[in-house]
């Protein structure tokens, strides 16, 4: 048994997997595994693993044929041992004082997710993501903080009790690819956890400049509709939970379909609005719109979606 579970999920990122795992290696806290996830990489990533696994006996592999990243997750907390985890993305790096600062808030405060702030760089340089909307050093129940649902979903950023993950049965979607899988299990954790803090120091570094990121590719366009449809299924499961975001769906489904849209290539965005339409159709349905909740901007988009998505497609960029 130890303290900490790292999984780094690992597929072809050789130009950077060995700062990752160098930036994890090097942490001030030591109590860690390290489960490398090699998803059938096919460059020399696999290589690099090795050479840490033999300098230093907590890092592990997990070597498997390539099926994406939900399922590549889902094998890594099956066998994390650590009383809590943690994810770290094989192209980005952390700072040498990470999980020392988010194990103390969790223990201390006796967390179900600790939460850190984090730096978007690039060739250019990187700055701290502006989250200053999020309730800071304190402990809440993220169901009366909806603001928590606003983020981006950042799986890496949180640290997780691990009995807090298996008692809700809390997993990754296992569709295709590498594209969304983080937005229903992060949604699903902030739902359902009572105790959560987040810290405003940026402690890991997130990538911007990776051109063979999921964040830039545009194969998996209906992927984020998957996550949503999930979203809604879990809510719909949980009373208190649909009752608390019920009106907030909507809106955080725009958000991400948004940036979804104005990334996609111009051949998928009238199937993708079409999908979107059938969701906001949905949503007046049964009655998720709520005009408390959405700006006249928005509703007037998601009107225009609806009605007119050749319109939208033609003379809307994307959010």
């Amino acid at each position: 048994m130890t303290a900490l579970s790292i999984l780094v999920p690992i597929y072809n990122v050789e130009p950077y997997l060995a700062q990752c795992l160098k930036s994890i290696q090097q942490q001030t806290f030591e109590d860690f595994e390290v489960l490398c996830i090699n998803d059938g990489s096919t460059d020399g990533s696999l290589a690099i693993i090795e050479e840490f696994i033999k300098l230093d006996n907590r890092f592990k592999v997990i070597d498997k044929k390539n099926t994406g990243y939900g399922h590549s997750m889902n094998v890594g907390l099956a066998h994390c041992s650590g009383d809590y985890v943690g994810i770290v993305e094989s192209d980005d790096f952390i700072e040498p004082d990470m999980f020392d600062i988010l194990i103390a808030l969790a223990q201390q405060h006796d967390l179900d997710i600790a939460r850190c702030n984090y730096f978007l760089f690039d060739q250019h340089g990187k700055i701290k993501k502006d989250l200053s909307y999020l309730p800071t050093d304190k402990v809440v129940h993220p169901l009366d903080y909806p603001k928590i649902f606003y983020q981006a979903p950042s799986v890496w950023a949180n640290l997780y009790r691990h009995t807090f993950l298996t008692e809700n049965h809390i997993r990754f979607l296992e569709t295709p690819g590498a594209s969304y899988q983080d937005t229903s299990f992060v949604f699903k954790a902030y739902a359902l956890c009572l105790r959560f803090m987040f810290v405003d120091k940026p402690l890991l570094n997130y990538r911007k400049d990776n051109a063979h990121s999921s964040s830039n590719s545009g194969d998996k366009v209906f992927c984020v509709c998957d996550e949503y449809r999930e979203i809604l299924r879990f809510c719909k499961q949980h009373n208190a939970v649909y009752q608390a975001l019920k009106f907030h769906i909507p809106m955080l489904r725009f958000k991400c379909y948004s940036w979804n849209f104005a990334r996609i290539d111009t051949a998928h965005k009238l199937p993708f609005l079409k999908a979107w339409r059938d969701d906001i159709t949905l949503d007046f349905k049964e009655k998720r719109i709520n005009r408390h909740y959405i700006s006249t901007n928005k509703l007037k988009k998601m009107m225009l979606i609806r009605f007119l998505p050749i319109w939208y497609r033609d003379r809307v960029k994307g959010l």
